[in-house]
């Protein structure tokens, strides 16, 4: 699956939890996240326990401190390992309306900037045929972060989104 340790303190200081597994409770093992190793696999971090709240999705790499997650806070409650990071194909559909409704614009790459690319302004709803991907509220790969994975989603709500704003949104791969 993979290997991600967490630790209290920037810079990979104080108290440290190894996890190579679904956790949708964290607490127990640090208070507070400031420094994360991921050593193998890819991840989606949650600020709140059971899958909730902000994510952030992070590929193998050191990052000394919770901004070089994008990360609002110092909060990691709960992770998942993600899947289907390591094929050579990548599909996702947009559809400009909930349900797969209005204009669709079918995509394999990495989109800095979905105003640019798409014909129409706001994405209510998609499907994942292949791989899994990160969609973030602005453009160029900032903002709030979405994991989408193989399935429907048939409003934006259900990737976790508070409105349809969509910025960019790319592959998530492990190299």
């Amino acid at each position: 699956m993979g290997k991600i340790v967490f630790f209290e303190d920037k810079d990979f200081q104080g108290r440290s939890y190894e996890c190579s597994s679904d956790c949708p409770d964290l607490h127990t093992y640090f208070s507070r996240c400031n420094s994360i190793r991921v050593e193998s696999g890819c991840w989606v971090l949650y600020e709140r326990p059971n899958y909730t709240g902000y994510q952030y999705i992070l590929t193998p790499g050191e990052y000394p401190d919770h901004q070089q997650w994008m990360g609002f806070n110092d909060s990691i409650k709960s992770c998942r390992a993600i899947k289907n990071v390591y094929g050579n194909t990548w599909k996702i559909r947009f559809y400009e309306r909930k349900d797969f409704g209005g204009q669709m614009a079918e995509w394999t790459e990495d989109c800095p900037s979905v105003l640019e690319a798409f014909k129409f302004r706001e994405v209510h709803s998609c499907v994942v045929m292949d791989g899994a991907w990160a969609v973030y509220e602005q453009p160029n790969y900032r903002g709030r972060q979405y994991f989408l994975e193989r399935g429907e989603y048939r409003n934006y709500t259900d990737w976790g989104a508070i409105a349809p704003a969509m910025g960019s949104f790319r592959r998530i791969t492990e190299f």
